[in-house]
């Protein structure tokens, strides 16, 4: 059964819920609901049905605030951005996306049932008028899809375990108190003296144009201020500058604003966007949920009688590629623990570093230098995987579109690129279109594999009242549970499923690294 919800007033009390047929059609007229939540709370509980709903990042936040969670849903809208890509039209899923922080946005958009019972009948329209293996396809990348913004939304409510005395404690040793006001923490300020002490004048390192004149007034001309660049330069300076280079991006990503913004009730609570890159990666729009510096990790701290387990899928794009092309080679190669092993023995007499640059090389189109020579040892054994890729890069730079296993598609070109409107640097754009398809088909299928994980993940830990699933970032994933050993069986179990629904009985393995700690620090 599918039904769709509608909230009927801003502040999403009340609502309607029409029931539907596989097909979009309603099967009994509109039920309106005077505590919306409470009818989804009531339903969920005896029925499990696929709630249709306009966006899950407008309508599921309001619910779990309310203690409600729901097992399935259909979302339009990251739906519809798989669809509208696959028909030439690009969505933005970063501009769309809404940041549901409690008491940021209590407000929910108006949307008329009507629209809504109308796109999910359109949406499933479209997804039917392929032919049937396309279109089994295409619906299990809808259904991860939208699980996956459950359990972005699920993540960001939960948080992740978080000690912000922790991270107090590592900024005032790193930066010195809090500052007041527009001051700076005392060691960059500190940082900011001894630098213009070592230039002999006032010099404000966050300036490029300040530290190239600088420089340039000892006698030494520089093209950039970049780390690599200024690294090598001999001045007393160099130590100064990389050092206030360091705490600045501290100060200034991860201070005390960030604390005060993002980490609540010793929670980090980041807003995910799950399909935010066009390969189906998830993005995150505040709180830099998915670049947490190592430097964080020390106060990412298990809650007392619970543990994290922390698993990623060890090589996953090789082993994608193996699966996609079915080189035997390489499939048999992909069919142990590890891929680069059996490789290095077939083709490059056992050096493993060779064989890992070889197949990262072709995976991401780097054919110059040493790479050009792996490469051409790579193809002579394993030519089928080769060639898989080396004919994405070709579609991609003569301007077509190129598809995942499930079915997602790249973005299609500009019209002044197909018109040839480029001029002279067409061939370089083309060329670099080729990088970009040639890495696409293996990068979306491997987060298509890690979306199916993380769906079936989600629905195995709801019978686990003491696990929950804080953290996702492309082939990771973080439990925090009292009991360790049934969340590292529920992880294996979801990567075995999550294997057999892209690509059935393969003899390629798709093994999970998991690891027990109290400290995501620990971790690696």
């Amino acid at each position: 059964m599918r039904i769709a919800v509608v909230p009927s007033d801003t502040s999403g009390t009340a609502g309607v819920t029409i029931r539907l047929d596989e097909d979009g059609t309603p099967v009994a007229p509109p039920d309106r609901w005077h505590d919306l939540t409470e009818a989804v709370r009531s339903t969920e509980s005896g029925e499990r049905p696929r709630w249709v709903w306009s966006s899950t990042t407008t309508v599921y936040p309001r619910l779990l605030r309310q203690g409600v969670r729901v097992l399935r849903c259909h979302d339009l809208a990251s739906t519809g951005a798989i669809l509208n890509m696959r028909d030439g039209v690009p969505t933005d899923a970063l501009a769309d996306h809404v940041d549901e922080r409690p008491g940021l946005f209590d407000a929910t958009p108006a949307v008329d049932p009507v629209e809504v019972v109308t796109e999910f009948a359109e949406q499933t329209s479209r997804i039917r008028a392929n032919g049937p293996g396309e279109r089994r396809r295409l619906e299990l990348l809808v259904a991860a899809e939208s699980a996956g913004t459950l359990a972005a939304a699920e993540m960001s409510h939960d948080g992740l375990p978080f000690s912000a005395q922790a991270h107090l404690d590592f900024l005032e040793e790193s930066l010195g108190p809090r500052p007041t006001g527009y001051e700076l923490p005392v060691r960059i300020q500190r940082l900011v003296d001894e630098i213009s002490a070592a230039f002999g004048r006032p010099v404000n390192p966050s300036s490029h144009p300040d530290i190239i004149d600088a420089f340039r007034r000892h006698g030494i001309e520089l093209t950039s201020t970049r780390a690599h660049v200024i690294r090598d330069v001999d001045h007393p300076a160099v130590p100064l500058l990389l050092a206030h280079r360091d705490l600045s991006k501290l100060y200034s990503t991860n201070g005390w604003t960030w604390l005060d913004d993002w980490v609540h009730g010793n929670r980090f609570r980041p807003v995910y966007v799950p399909g935010g890159v066009v390969s189906g990666r998830w993005a995150s729009r505040g709180g830099g949920a998915l670049q947490i510096p190592k430097a964080l990790r020390s106060s990412v701290v298990a809650d007392p009688g619970h543990t994290f387990v922390i698993a990623d899928a060890g090589q996953l794009e090789p082993r994608i590629l193996a699966t996609m092309s079915g080189d035997p080679r390489m499939v048999a190669a992909a069919g142990t623990d590890d891929l680069y092993a059996p490789v290095a023995a077939e083709a490059f007499g056992g050096d493993r570093a060779k064989a890992k640059v070889a197949i990262l090389g072709v995976l991401y189109g780097a054919t110059s230098g040493d790479s050009r020579a792996l490469l051409a040892l790579l193809r002579k054994r394993f030519p089928q995987a080769v060639q898989y890729v080396e004919q994405a890069a070709t579609a991609g730079e003569t301007g077509e579109v190129v598809h995942s296993w499930l079915g997602r598609a790249c973005p299609p070109v500009s019209d002044s690129w197909s018109n040839g409107d480029a001029g002279a640097d067409h061939d370089k754009i083309a060329r670099a279109r080729g990088r970009f398809t040639r890495n696409f088909v293996v990068q979306a299928t491997a987060s298509e594999w890690a979306a199916c994980l993380l769906a079936d993940l989600r629905q195995r830990l709801a019978s686990e009242p003491e696990s929950e699933l804080v953290f996702f970032q492309h082939d990771e994933v973080v439990v925090h549970t009292r009991s360790p050993e049934s969340a590292a069986a529920h992880i294996k179990a979801a990567a075995e499923l999550a294997t057999t629904l892209l690509f059935g009985d393969t003899r390629v393995r798709f093994p999970m690294e998991t690891v027990v700690r109290d400290c995501y620090a620990d971790a690696k």
